[in-house]
Formats: structure tokens, sequence, C-alpha cells
């Protein structure tokens, strides 16, 4: 059996380590920050710590019975990734809550090698996750990623509106990937949708004010 002092370590650890990373996800303002984070370490550690008890326990009843002291452990990385699915959410083309879902499961992961007794592997796995939530995170804005976009233009039918359109998202090297129409007959406009994509975040509040100003469009949305 494992005893008392080192479970208390193991579990001490284990909220210690949860609550560095939650409150890195806490100041973001993420839905499972410090108190979520530090909760699922702690019960990852005492998962594994049941799990070596059990398996202690039933080596002492009988030693010819073997237990994998590690199905336990396995059944909580799988409830894990359902907590995480939950604080993933899609709007548009952006993906929100990631970086938290998988931060929850990697917290639940050290939780386990705390609580089987490998520190340095817990620790070790905590440095590096620390340098890819606050490191990384420095480097990934410098990172031009593509933006995709929905830009929607009402324009009364004819004048052709959609080649000047065109043309002006061309100036501002919006790539075009696709292109939709919606014609309103009492008014006789024509709605544009189009679904473009960027790697200038700078461009696109550009893009609004130059297609805002133009006379032969009367309406104009940028969403994604």
């Amino acid at each position: 059996m494992i005893p008392d002092h080192e479970i208390l370590i193991r579990l001490v650890l284990g909220a210690i380590i949860g609550g560095i990373i939650g409150f890195e996800r806490e100041i973001h303002g993420r839905a499972a920050g410090f108190r979520t984070q530090l909760i699922v370490c702690v019960a990852a550690v005492l998962i594994m710590i049941i799990s070596e008890n059990y398996h202690f326990h039933i080596n002492n009843i009988d030693t010819s019975l073997r237990i994998d002291p590690a199905r336990i452990s396995a059944g909580a990385l799988i409830g894990i990734g359902f907590l995480g699915s939950g604080v993933i959410i899609k709007s548009g083309y952006h993906v929100r809550g990631l970086t938290t879902a998988a931060s929850i499961w990697i917290v639940s992961a050290i939780g386990l090698a705390i609580g089987g007794g490998l520190y340095f592997e817990g620790l070790v796995t905590t440095a590096i996750t620390i340098i890819a939530l606050i490191v990384l995170r420095i480097v990934e804005r410098r990172i031009k990623t593509l933006r995709f976009k929905k830009i929607m233009v009402t324009a009364p039918a004819g004048n052709n509106a959609e080649e000047k359109i065109v043309s002006v998202l061309s100036n501002f090297n919006f790539h075009i990937h696709s292109t939709n129409y919606e014609k309103n007959r009492p008014d006789g406009e024509i709605t544009y949708t189009f679904t473009v994509s960027t790697r200038k975040k700078q461009t696109i509040g550009r893009l609004f004010q130059e297609l805002s100003s133009l006379d032969y469009i009367n309406a104009v949305k940028i969403s994604g």
C-alpha cells in the first residue's frame, strides 16, 4: 500500500501543478480556468492512487490474481476527453477552446503521472505545458495565419457591381474562394456573399471602409 505521507505529497503536488496551468487559462478568460484545471489534476492523481492501491490490495488477497492498474486510469482519460469537448466552441470560421481542451487533457495526464509516483516526468511535462501556453503564445501571434471571412455586399442590379467588387477585393489581395447570389425582387437588389481569405489582418478594416464609401453599394457586412 502507498504510505499516507506519499499520498498527501502526490495530491498536493497535483493541486499545485493543476492550479498553475489553470491560472494561465483563467487570466485569459477561458471557461476551464483555475478551479477546473486544479480539480481535474487532483482527480487524476486520486484515480491513479486508487489504481495502485487496488492493485496492491488484490495481490495481498491472492498473488495469483493479475490486475492491470492502468485500466482505471485509461477510463479516466476517456472521461476527461468528454469534459474537454465541452469547452470547444465553433463560431463561423473560428474554433475556440481547443487549447483549453488540450490543457485539460494534459493536466489529467500529468495528474496520472504524479499519482503514479512519476514526479520527474510530471514536472517536465508541466514545464513544457507552461512554455507552450505562455511563451509560444507570443510566437503564435507573430505568425501570419490565413484568415477566412464572409463578405456580404448589397447593390442594385446592373452597373457591373460584381466586377467592381471583385476588383476591390483583388486590390486588397483577398483571395475569393466562392461567391453566392441572392436577389430581392421588390427592391431589385442583389446580395453578393463572398468567401475570401487573407493573411493581413489590418486590411479587413480598410476593405470595409473602402466598400462602404462606394456609391453603388447599399450595405456591407464582414463576418467570420
